[in-house]
């Protein structure tokens, strides 16, 4: 019966999903019970005169100008994640968008000079150690799947006067956009600037510095593209 009830809560949001039958039903009552209290947790959301609605929430989540922040359904924030949304428009997060523990989703540090925003589409998840920043705005596309210690800088230092120190001659900055449905492996680094189209993959570890073009496979630091995947009837192939 339990495995029944579970299997139709995840269904409202993944309708793909069925359940292994080496899964062992007190397996699925920890996944519940875990899952009340990330709902419970939510609530914290009240003290910044929000609402929350079908939210989870690991512990340690913490919350900066959370009245500038937008949520989808089913969104989980697991454990020690941080979420900063001083920017001129909103932080976003749509549905069904899980962000790993320990990541930081920071639109901007500075109250001199806020930055401007960060998007996250629906169906995206992000793996833990995650860094991603807004300060020129921050979009990444639906369905994409992010592996950990993914990092997003869309801002630059400027350095060209040398009498005066770097830290106070300011930043310049352009974005980073990153398409739908792109598959993108731990501990890649994306600079600002920089546009992703649809349907990449991005190897691991790899330094992205200019755009890419959409259904390639991308490496190397810097990045190159290494291949590139071109659908057909709904199958793909490399070329």
């Amino acid at each position: 019966m339990i495995s029944k009830i579970i299997t139709y809560i995840i269904q409202k949001k993944n309708p793909s999903f069925t359940l292994d039958s080496a899964v062992h039903p007190s397996l699925l009552l920890s996944l519940a019970f875990q899952k009340a209290i990330q709902k419970i947790r939510s609530y914290k959301l009240v003290f910044h005169f929000r609402w929350p609605q079908q939210l989870f929430l690991g512990k340690g989540v913490h919350f900066f100008n959370a009245r500038n922040m937008q949520f989808g359904k089913w969104v989980q924030l697991e454990d020690f994640v941080y979420l900063s949304a001083l920017g001129n428009k909103a932080l976003q997060i749509g549905n069904n968008v899980r962000i790993g523990a320990f990541s930081r989703v920071i639109t901007s540090t500075s109250f001199n000079n806020i930055g401007e925003y960060i998007c996250i589409g629906n169906n995206v998840g992000i793996g833990e150690f995650a860094y991603l920043g807004g300060g020129g705005g921050l979009e990444i596309g639906d369905d994409c799947i992010i592996g950990q210690y993914f990092s997003c800088h869309p801002e630059n230092h400027n350095y060209d006067m040398n009498e005066i120190a770097i830290r106070l001659q300011g930043v310049n900055r352009k974005g980073i956009k990153i398409g739908r449905n792109c598959w993108i492996g731990s501990k890649v680094t994306i600079l600002d600037g920089v546009t992703i189209g649809d349907n990449c993959i991005i190897a691991a570890g790899a330094v992205v510095t200019k755009d890419m073009p959409a259904n390639s496979v991308i490496g190397g630091l810097p990045a190159r593209i290494l291949k590139s995947t071109i659908t057909l009837n709904n199958k793909t192939a490399i070329a």
